[in-house]
C-alpha cells in the first residue's frame, strides 16, 4: 500500500505540475496584457490559482516522498493536494487524473497500518 501511495503521489504530483504551469501562466497572461482581457475568461480568484499551482505539486511530491516512512503525514499531504487542485481548478478533463491519483494515494497511505512485507 505504501508503494502504491508513493507511485500515485509522484505521478499525480507531476501531472499537477503541468496543470499548475498552465494555471499560473494563464493568470499572468490575463493580468499582464490588457488587450487579451476582453476575449479570455476572467478568473475570480487568481491568488487561489497561483497558490494551488505552486503548493499542490509540492504537497503531492512531498507526500509521496514520505509514503514509505511516515504514511499518516503522507496521506494528509496527498489528500490536501487533491483538495487544493479541486477547489482551485475544479474537476475537469485536465484535473481528474491528478485529483483521483492523489486522493487514492492519500487513502492508501492512511490505510497502511503496518510496514509493507517483501
Amino acid at each position: 500500500m505504501r508503494n502504491a501511495a508513493l507511485m500515485l503521489g509522484v505521478i499525480g504530483g507531476i501531472w499537477a505540475m503541468f496543470v499548475g504551469f498552465f494555471g499560473y501562466g494563464y493568470t499572468e497572461i490575463v493580468a499582464q496584457n490588457a488587450e487579451v482581457q476582453t476575449w479570455l475568461w476572467q478568473i475570480d480568484n487568481p491568488k487561489l490559482i497561483r497558490l494551488a499551482s505552486f503548493a499542490a505539486p509540492v504537497l503531492a511530491i512531498a507526500g509521496a516522498a514520505m509514503a514509505r516512512s511516515r504514511n499518516q503525514a503522507a496521506g494528509i499531504l496527498e489528500g490536501a493536494a487533491a483538495v487544493l487542485i479541486w477547489f482551485a481548478f475544479g474537476f475537469n478533463v485536465f484535473t481528474m487524473f491528478p485529483i483521483a491519483m492523489l486522493a487514492l494515494g492519500g487513502l492508501l497511505a492512511l490505510a497502511a497500518r503496518e510496514p509493507d512485507t517483501h
